[in-house]
């Protein structure tokens, strides 16, 4: 049932007939992704356009990650191109799991995206960026470590740092990080877990660190409440040198999109939180960081 109303989905919603199935070989083993080009990309040819990777939870698919972030909405409203990569076995090496170094190269896969894109469409490789739900989210924080001259900001939803990131990068180049995190999420914990993964507080600190900003004043807002919703959302963010961290916190959250129909995903788990609309806060977030002389995807 779950996969039928996905298809269905996928035939009645009008934005995903800009959606474009794409597959790649690397290290022998056929990959797809799908790519959805915004109305604005055909109307301006000699334009150059923000890219965004966005990676699905752990046992979701790419169309389920399209279908139930709807991210698709946003790129065609604020002009950027969306990219779902398919997990082997709709899974993403973050370390906990399978062998961080030894286990399926993801990392090689986008790099691989990445080359692919930017010979095939126009676009700007100053403002490339990742984001994710769950195990999406935990690998886009790999890819804040181990590539961020290619990424100029990542945004991780419900995936704090993984521990197996920090065994194995000591890097220090600055990149714009963006956490979201539900604190009665009871699948991924706001307070971490020993072995995996980092608390939402630790993970929000080790990348001051990494951008230099511990001695930064923090921002802190609330978020206007939804009527009807017990969620409540607090954004703290901190800025300095072109980049900018920021965790914001779903009180009363549970392991879901903020801003997404619940029932798109089949099973939701915990709270949806109606405050805080993952997506447009995202995008904001993006727009805001550029890398000034990125490197090749290679």
């Amino acid at each position: 049932m779950k996969k039928f109303v996905f298809c269905l989905a996928l035939m009645l919603a009008p934005l995903h007939a800009l959606s474009q199935v794409q597959s790649l070989t690397h290290q022998d083993v056929k990959r797809k992704y799908i790519v959805y080009t915004p109305a604005a990309y055909a109307a301006a040819p000699e334009r150059q356009f923000p890219l965004v990777l966005n990676f699905a939870g752990g046992g979701m698919t790419a169309a389920e990650q399209m279908l139930y972030t709807q991210m698709n909405r946003t790129a065609e409203r604020y002009g950027f191109i969306v990219v779902y990569p398919q997990g082997i076995k709709n899974d993403w090496n973050v370390g906990f799991g399978m062998s961080y170094k030894e286990g399926t190269d993801d990392v090689g896969f986008v790099r691989a995206i990445l080359t692919t894109m930017q010979r095939d469409y126009r676009i700007d490789p100053r403002r490339v960026y990742a984001t994710g739900l769950s195990r999406g989210g935990f690998f886009s924080l790999r890819l804040a470590a181990e590539m961020p001259q290619q990424f100029a900001a990542v945004a991780s939803v419900g995936a704090p740092l993984p521990e197996p990131v920090i065994e194995h990068h000591r890097q220090r180049l600055p990149v714009g990080v963006m956490l979201v995190q539900g604190t009665s999420d009871s699948v991924v914990s706001y307070e971490g877990k020993a072995g995996s993964y980092l608390s939402a507080p630790a993970t929000l600190d080790y990348w001051l660190k990494v951008n230099a900003m511990e001695q930064s004043p923090a921002q802190t807002r609330q978020l206007q409440p939804a009527m009807g919703d017990p969620t409540a959302a607090t954004i703290v963010e901190h800025a300095h040198g072109g980049r900018r961290v920021s965790l914001l916190t779903i009180k009363d959250g549970g392991h879901t999109w903020p801003g997404a129909d619940p029932f798109n995903i089949g099973l939701p788990i915990g709270r949806t939180s109606k405050a805080a609309n993952a997506n447009e806060l995202i995008w904001d977030f993006f727009r805001r960081h550029s890398n000034d002389a990125p490197s090749p995807a290679q």
